[in-house]
């Protein structure tokens, strides 16, 4: 851009130096015309002496000194945050910090807290927060441009001979998860910006009077967000019809996400300090009264969830760490087929393995239900020792997307609850007003029939047909009914792989296997 501008002042300074002084008679009347018909003769001179060239070269300078000053504070601070990249968070120097691939999931977790972090309300980004956002995940996520594989090509010589060689080529996974989860942030930035100019909602200071009456059941424990405030009829069905067609788009993007951080979290390997750490056995893991439920000969998840208590963050996550601590002995057990264990010849491996799809079905439902529960002790344990840079890095970019949906199906719940609250109070007060129309009429129809002769009311008794004659049944009828229906026939569940589960459960086909 600097030098196209240093070439379109070049020809604007000839072409007005070759205007101003050439030699030919015509040409200088024409110009001296030109001049006196549109200025004063006294600012002929002045206009003459102050020509364009010289007004926009302190104006360019200074345009190429701010973009050289900007592109030497993006450098600075691109070098800062690689620097701490290599250096493993520690400044010392000493060798004492992180592998550089913790290193970089909390670069990338620490940028989308920074960013993603302020946006509190259903609005568009500022566009300084997205243009940084932008840039620095793209330096981030350049690292990936260079972790290769080598994989089989032709190359043809000049005389035609074909020769097979090898070439490198961005790892498989990376190739395939990277544009996809770059099209979901993109998709996620773009649910901001269509709440772009609506005006039926709007949010209110958290201290202010306004802000204290628009408080509910579901915001009244989260103090860092503004109320949100409806019309008082409500909002208008264009507006709900919107807000429920974003809330799909957005749980489609975060199931999405969720399904590749699960797949990428099922590649890591199990730290040796976290299988140290586990019981001998399942039963221990779980306790008796959920390792009683599994292991039952009918089993069914919905209904094992709701005998739990998952009244709190604490215990949903307590639960979870049960289950895949459970879920990692019992595969350790079918893989090593460790016969020195507690289990013995107790449990047959075709039951240890029905009893690990049950786990995982379980852990599917809990992530269901509960999509921002935290991070359970084996995730953290494996981003923690991972030394897999491109596994980091696709673990930490689905992360932070999945928290991203998360936080905006959150804010539009809390525009949909306000709605919900504000109809609800609508529909009380017409049903109020509305009361006393019903009991004049219902007093002038009971006076009405305190009037009619009593045969009459007889006849329409008599008329009148019970429940079992309306139903159909007859006399008859009662002798089957000390007969009980047949049971349906249980069948035996299809196993399913937990990405398989994953996808029946949330509607989503995950990447397929790259095995």
């Amino acid at each position: 851009m600097v030098p196209s501008l240093e070439r379109g002042i070049s020809i604007s300074s000839s072409f007005n130096l070759d205007r101003m002084f050439d030699s030919s008679p015509g040409k200088e009347q024409q110009q001296s015309h030109l001049v006196e018909s549109t200025m004063p003769e006294s600012q002929n001179q002045e206009s003459l002496g102050g020509s364009p060239v010289e007004t926009s070269r302190p104006m360019t300078s200074r345009l190429i000194s701010r973009r050289q000053d900007k592109q030497q504070s993006e450098t600075e601070m691109m070098k800062d945050r690689f620097t701490k990249l290599l250096l493993g968070e520690d400044m010392s120097g000493g060798g004492k910090g992180v592998s550089s691939a913790l290193a970089l999931s909390n670069a990338i977790t620490n940028l989308a807290a920074s960013i993603f972090g302020e946006q509190t309300k259903l609005q568009p980004m500022a566009p300084d927060r997205r243009a940084r956002w932008k840039k620095e995940i793209d330096w981030l996520l350049s690292v990936t441009d260079h972790i290769v594989e080598f994989v089989p090509s032709q190359q043809i010589s000049k005389d035609g001979v074909c020769t097979e060689i090898m070439v490198t080529r961005q790892r498989g996974d990376l190739l395939m998860n990277i544009p996809a989860l770059r099209k979901l942030d993109a998709m996620l930035i773009d649910t901001l910006d269509n709440f772009r100019g609506h005006n039926e909602f709007w949010y209110v200071s958290r201290d202010s009077e306004e802000g204290k009456q628009a408080r509910n059941e579901r915001t009244k424990d989260k103090w860092w967000l503004p109320p949100v405030k409806v019309p008082p009829n409500g909002l208008s069905e264009s507006a709900r019809r919107m807000l429920h067609f974003q809330k799909d788009s957005v749980s489609q993007v975060q199931k999405a996400a969720m399904a590749i951080n699960a797949q990428v979290l099922s590649e890591m390997a199990i730290p040796d300090s976290y299988i140290e750490s586990l019981p001998k056995n399942g039963r221990v893991s779980l306790g008796d009264s959920l390792y009683k439920s599994i292991t039952e000969e009918w089993f069914d998840p919905e209904q094992f969830l709701s005998t739990l208590d998952l009244s709190t963050e604490h215990k949903v996550l307590d639960v979870k760490n049960r289950i895949e601590a459970s879920i990692v002995i019992w595969k350790r057990k079918l893989h090593l087929k460790d016969n020195k264990s507690s289990w013995g010849s107790a449990v047959s491996l075709e039951k240890r393995e029905l009893f690990e799809e049950r786990a995982e079905t379980i852990l599917v439902l809990l992530k269901q239900k509960f999509p921002g529960l935290p991070q359970s002790s084996l995730d953290i344990s494996k981003i923690q020792y991972n030394k897999d840079v491109g596994h980091a890095v696709l673990e930490s970019y689905s992360r932070i997307l999945e928290s991203l949906g998360y936080t905006e199906m959150s804010r539009i719940d809390d525009v949909l609850y306000a709605d919900s609250l504000a109809r609800k109070q609508c529909s009380g007060e017409e049903t109020s007003d509305g009361g006393k129309l019903a009991t004049e009429t219902d007093s002038a129809r009971s006076s009405n029939y305190s009037g009619e002769e009593p045969e009459k009311l007889e006849s329409q008794n008599s008329s009148k047909t019970t429940l079992l004659d309306f139903i159909g049944w007859s006399d008859n009828s009662s002798k089957g009914q000390s007969e009980k229906p047949p049971k349906s026939p249980r069948m035996t569940p299809k196993k399913f792989s937990y990405l398989e589960k994953l996808e029946n459960l949330n509607g989503f086909r995950s990447p397929k296997d790259r095995h």
